[in-house]
């Protein structure tokens, strides 16, 4: 039976510790050719535009250029095994066949398993077809801004456009998105909103409040100096903006 020749593999990650450690251990497992190494995206990026690979060992967040923004510079995409110290970063993305996912610091037999999946889909059309699947993953995960939030009701989840979100607010330890029609349950924080949202278009002007400015109708004067804001949103409706959050909605609304 003739031996399968090993698998042709590329790394990239910006800490040269992890790099050497990764590399340090694929060589023990036997398995594999290492055909090449940096700690710098963008000499990755020119490297595998030129030369094909079994696979890429990849890591997430590095400065300057994440996993996904790499990528999404390539021609194609070979396998993928992404390398990563957070968990939060073991998106369903990795559920796709070809594409699978290494928590830091990696252990040797997570690594073998990861290499047992990259063998078993070499140069199936399976493997070609995730790949296909992960070029848009990747697309929507680089989006600078999100464009739609999801909201689950049971089992059934809603996609609701941000661009028509007047505002979110939180109660009950609960997070709505308020449209012009109706108000949406949402699985994120308004701290977790502030960071994810374009800083041009929502402002917070409450710890339980964020507004979209494009629906902001006019501000007015509030008990003991305070303002609240009057949105366009067919209801007109009245929110109070934190004493604490004043200066910045001034300094954003321009008055």
């Amino acid at each position: 039976m003739t031996a399968k020749p090993p698998l042709s593999v590329y790394l990239v990650d910006d800490e040269s510790l992890a790099l050497n450690r990764l590399s340090r251990l694929l060589r023990q497992t036997r398995r594999v050719e290492i055909v090449g190494s940096t700690v710098n995206p963008l000499e990755a990026v020119e490297f595998l535009s030129r030369h094909a690979v079994d696979a890429v060992f990849l890591d997430i967040q590095m400065p300057g250029m994440t996993g996904f923004e790499l990528l999404q510079k390539l021609p194609g995409e070979p396998a993928v095994v992404f390398t990563t110290a957070f968990d939060k970063f073991a998106l369903d993305a990795f559920e796709v066949n070809s594409i699978d996912y290494l928590v830091k610091p990696i252990e040797l037999e997570r690594l073998e398993k990861a290499l047992s999946k990259l063998e078993r889909l070499r140069g199936t059309p399976q493997a070609v077809s995730d790949r296909e699947q992960l070029r848009a993953i990747a697309k929507e995960l680089t989006r600078k801004f999100p464009e739609r939030i999801a909201s689950r009701t049971g089992e059934r989840v809603v996609f609701v456009e941000v661009s028509k979100v007047t505002h979110f607010y939180a109660k009950d330890r609960l997070t709505y998105a308020a449209t012009a029609s109706k108000d949406y349950v949402i699985d994120v924080t308004i701290s977790d909103l502030e960071e994810k949202l374009d800083p041009e278009l929502f402002v917070r002007i409450h710890r339980a409040t964020l507004i979209n400015l494009s629906f902001v109708d006019e501000v007015s004067s509030w008990f003991g100096g305070g303002m609240v804001v009057r949105l366009k949103d067919g209801k007109r409706t009245e929110l109070q903006i934190a004493r604490d959050r004043l200066r910045e909605v001034r300094e954003r609304l321009e008055f």
